[in-house]
């Protein structure tokens, strides 16, 4: 490809992954309070927030060992955007609880499609440029995650709950009609057919699984806290259903500053491993100090804070989960990423959804922080077993 070509495909998949995130997520801080409205207890929220992330655990890594078996991601792509507008026009035309449950596990199935995005767009760039390119892509969905959830509030104030529905089904319409045009590379695929064992290999890669791990309680946070209860805490705070806005920038923006400063910044100065310590550490004080919040400016002041903590994690999980893995096999690799990281994105908001049913929604909030404290746990264990091996080694 030319430059010009090359410049070309990537803006068109930024645009595209923009789209596709923008329609998923311009709804998500009306949801739960919405589901509220129409009858759903706290425990069928959960369900149905994490009916989400258990699509994903369920799809991801058959498409991402499928696409890499037959060696085609564009089709995964199409399919993706169109199930997700279905799913924004079901929720739209949905009349009863069990249709909303069916809407945002189509959503959960649309969402497993995005394996095949990751590894599309790293394609078109150098193995050097690999955590620039996943860079990009995340600030990509962090912009649209944050311009969908800001107007949010302001739709359902002017035209009702059921407008961000079809305005996200509307824009998941024009995605559709762009993914026909992105690029499929395959210029770096191997040439000998992959052998199905070989992608099973991936799956056991220790560092691979490490990662997963710590990102299911990562993705565990967010779905339970911004993705999911927050909103509603804000709500009985005291703030009117368009003033939720103020609670997305406030999390949303420090979030995508951290996600560009991350690999460039961050990286280089702690280390990775040193990094996702510090980061969950913090968003694990953060979320704990939300349930005692009784401001609106503290309010803000936390989710700032805490957007910027997880905002750091993302990127960097992406990089890590596939950077010691051969190029034919990352489609793999990045789908049983992105299949484990989907348990938390499932039992998160779940089990918080149960608590929060039997002991008031701080305790959602109380849970959320003890999966931060968790992965700080299981770090200072994996680095102390990492030293233990190096003096080994030196023994012997």
């Amino acid at each position: 490809m030319t430059l010009l070509h090359t410049a070309r495909n990537r803006f068109l998949f930024l645009v595209l992954s923009f789209i596709f995130w923008f329609s998923n997520f311009i709804y998500i801080p009306i949801l739960s309070p919405y589901l509220e409205t129409i009858g759903g207890d706290y425990t069928f929220i959960g369900l149905v927030l994490g009916s989400y992330g258990l699509m994903q655990f369920l799809f991801r890594l058959p498409f991402g060992i499928y696409s890499d078996l037959i060696k085609v991601r564009k089709p995964f792509i199409i399919f993706g955007m169109v199930v997700s507008t279905l799913s924004c026009v079901t929720f739209a035309g949905a009349d009863s609880l069990g249709w909303i449950l069916l809407a945002r596990s189509l959503a959960g199935v649309a969402a497993a499609t995005w394996v095949a995005f990751t590894i599309l767009f790293s394609s078109y760039f150098s193995e050097r440029d690999l955590h620039r390119a996943m860079g990009s892509i995340s600030l990509a969905v962090v912009l649209a995650q944050l311009l969908g959830m800001a107007i949010s509030g302001y739709i359902v104030d002017l035209w009702g709950w059921h407008a961000p529905f079809w305005m996200g089904g509307i824009i998941g319409f024009v995605g559709i009609v762009l993914s026909l045009f992105i690029y499929e590379s395959n210029e770096d695929f191997q040439k000998e057919p992959i052998q199905l064992k070989e992608l099973i290999s991936v799956l056991l890669e220790p560092a691979l699984l490490k990662v997963s791990f710590l990102s299911i309680l990562a993705h565990g946070i967010i779905f339970t806290t911004m993705f999911g209860f927050t909103p509603a805490f804000a709500l009985k705070l005291g703030l009117q259903t368009d003033e939720i806005s103020m609670v997305i920038f406030s999390f949303m923006i420090p979030h995508a500053i951290a996600t560009m400063l991350s690999g460039k910044i961050f990286v280089p100065l702690f280390g990775q491993w040193k990094l996702l310590k510090l980061a969950f550490g913090l968003t694990a004080i953060f979320t704990v100090c939300t349930p005692l919040i009784d401001t609106e400016g503290m309010l803000f002041m936390i989710q700032g804070l805490n957007g910027f903590s997880l905002g750091t994690l993302f990127p960097l999980f992406l990089g890590m989960a596939v950077e010691s893995i051969p190029l034919e096999k990352r489609a793999t690799a990045m789908g049983a990423y992105q299949a484990i990281y989907a348990i938390g994105m499932f039992a998160g908001p779940f089990i918080a959804g149960v608590l929060i049913s039997h002991l008031g929604i701080s305790a959602g909030f109380y849970f959320a922080g003890s999966l931060g404290l968790t992965a700080v746990f299981f770090m200072i264990v994996w680095s102390r077993q990492r030293k233990a091996t190096k003096h080994n080694l030196k023994l012997n």
